[in-house]
């Protein structure tokens, strides 16, 4: 009897012991060398890029079909670090983020980044920029006439930043805006 009971709690013992490490180690049990990248409502000509966590591109692909997408990517050769799936749609960047150890992955959070993209409109000699900005970064609007600066402003402040700007009929030619925000830079070369 007395060895029974012993067994019995070296077993409940091996047992807790067992339970434990497997809590600690939820997200290793989640890691895998093949991981499925998936988004929904991707259209034709979008982007889907990967970055290392210094910005340098390991992977660009541009999406060959609208509807849903799925791709099933090893990133076993990848270094170690966090690296970012980014899909760059028409208004937004939507960015999933995953971290790679000794050639296994683990996502980051179950939730992905959206980061919404400045719209950059002329309309005869206006200008129109505008971002949505629930992140409340800054937006820094450079423009420049025959390679000159001609202004240099940063908006901040509310949810939906937004400038329109009258430009001289006067000063006919070759323009270039540059915006800035959320540590990217988007530009668009226009004539007046």
């Amino acid at each position: 009897m007395k060895i029974k009971k012993i067994i019995l709690v070296a077993l409940m013992f091996g047992t807790l012991i067992t339970n434990a490490n497997e809590k600690d180690n939820t997200n290793y049990k989640d890691a895998k060398k093949t991981v499925k990248v998936e988004f929904n409502n991707v259209k034709k000509g979008q982007t889907l890029t990967i970055k290392n966590s210094n910005g340098l591109t390991v992977y660009n692909n541009e999406i060959q079909n609208s509807g849903d997408y799925s791709k099933t990517f090893d990133f076993s050769a990848l270094e170690n670090g966090i690296y970012s799936a980014e899909l760059n749609k028409d208004f937004e960047i939507v960015i999933k983020q995953f971290y790679v150890e000794n050639g296994l992955v683990t996502f980051l959070n179950n939730k992905d980044e959206k980061i919404f993209k400045p719209i950059i409109r002329t309309e005869g000699d206006l200008l129109l920029v505008s971002k949505i900005n629930f992140n409340n970064e800054p937006l820094k609007v450079t423009l420049y006439y025959n390679d000159e600066v001609v202004l240099s402003e940063t908006i901040s402040g509310d949810r939906l930043l937004k400038r329109v700007y009258k430009l001289s009929e006067k000063e006919v030619g070759a323009y270039k805006v540059v915006v800035s925000s959320d540590e990217r830079t988007y530009s668009k070369e226009f004539n007046i």
